[in-house]
């Protein structure tokens, strides 16, 4: 989706579009996804309230924009002739979002409940994109003998990424780099290529 124009096609303020996603950000870090406001938004941002709802209907599609443009420029690393090494830089960048990310996501998991079309688009703009690099980068893996050819890429992916879910709706161990580290080595013992002896 192009981010620099609206659904007219009017032409977005690119300096005024980045303090608004900056604020929302930075709000959501401070007071909580709930206590996050269009207003309050607006009012760190600078910029009008109509301003807000010219680009964009609701928090949650501010929030939205906010956090998969967070993550593509901060937790999408190059990759290396080494697909486990990319997966745990992956890992790496993704877990460090989790202290702000965790609560926006499951913010706007919550919103979505009941509303199919923001259920799609949340799917589409972040949580495909993001499912799609671990699948990409284990699949780089796989075809590069690092992994065995008969792993279900999908699972694994679900399976990563359902570790970081949890954690951060029980919130009963950290979301970090630990966990990335912990969680490549376990993909490796388990779907590593059997060794002959």
């Amino acid at each position: 989706m192009d981010q620099t124009s609206t659904a007219l096609g009017r032409p977005r303020s690119e300096p005024a579009r980045r303090a608004v996603l900056d604020a929302a950000m930075r709000l959501v870090a401070r007071d909580g996804y709930q206590g996050v406001t269009i207003k309050g938004i607006a009012e760190e941002a600078g910029v009008g309230r109509q301003t807000v709802y010219r680009w964009w209907n609701s928090k949650g599609a501010i929030m939205l924009e906010a956090i998969a443009d967070y993550a593509w420029h901060t937790a999408q690393p190059e990759p290396t002739d080494d697909p486990l090494h990319d997966l745990r830089q992956v890992l790496r960048g993704s877990f460090s979002l989790s202290p702000v990310a965790g609560p926006i996501i499951s913010g706007l998991m919550a919103d979505a409940t009941h509303d199919p079309e923001f259920l799609a688009k949340l799917q589409h703009d972040l949580l495909a994109r993001r499912r799609a690099l671990v699948r990409d980068t284990l699949g780089r893996a796989q075809r590069a003998g690092q992994i065995g050819a008969g792993a279900d890429l999908a699972l694994v992916t679900d399976m990563i990424w359902g570790t970081m879910w949890y954690r951060i709706l029980s919130r009963h161990a950290p979301v970090d780099e630990a966990l990335a580290d912990e969680l490549t080595e376990a993909v490796v013992r388990l779907l590593g290529p059997a060794v002959e002896v």
